[in-house]
């Protein structure tokens, strides 16, 4: 009996010494789906940060890493702002552009999204100039939390944020509040 093998693909690994105890590796020709998962590439997690008195903030680096090729704030919808990587900033412009504009609430949603939306540049500290219209929208002057979001993340006033969170404390509340979403956990 014969056994034939087909290889689909090679892996190549280029390795150079850098310092005598440092040695960097890098993949190549392998497809980003091997390398990342989806989760790897979500914003997860909470972080405490502040907002000093010209409106900068910084990002946490791993969701820097994330927004590489750009990103947008805009006001949120719970007196908080979403930050938005261009990619995901643009579907979400697409989807809702293809919207009927004969329905107020449409248009509404259009000027809530797009009339307070500003691009998000890093300094070389890894900070964001936020606007004062959005830090007045969402009540931002001190102490932040920047919440991950799954696809994006959120800017809480630490006081909102704290407040949010109380309602989350009561687990039959919460339990009955999330009830209806049917949530495969099993």
């Amino acid at each position: 009996m014969k056994i034939e093998l087909e290889i689909v693909e090679k892996i190549y690994y280029n390795v150079g010494t850098i310092v005598i105890k440092w040695v960097k590796v890098e993949r190549r020709n392998i497809p980003a789906f091997w390398i990342f998962h989806e989760v790897e590439l979500m914003f997860l997690g909470q972080f405490k940060h502040t907002i000093d008195e010209k409106g900068r903030m910084t990002i946490p680096a791993r969701f820097r890493n994330l927004l590489a090729d750009g990103a947008f704030i805009t006001r949120g919808f719970d007196q908080n702002l979403i930050v938005l990587s261009r990619s995901d900033f643009e579907k979400l412009s697409q989807h809702v552009h293809s919207l009927s504009l004969t329905k107020p609430d449409v248009r509404d949603l259009i000027r809530l999204l797009f009339a307070h939306a500003v691009m998000a540049e890093f300094d070389k500290s890894g900070r964001i100039l936020i606007p004062q219209f959005l830090r007045n929208s969402a009540q931002l002057d001190g102490a932040v939390v920047v919440v991950g979001f799954g696809k994006f993340f959120e800017i809480w006033s630490h006081k909102l944020w704290t407040e949010k969170e109380v309602q989350f404390e009561n687990a039959a509340l919460t339990a009955k509040k999330f009830e209806m979403f049917d949530l495969p956990l099993e």
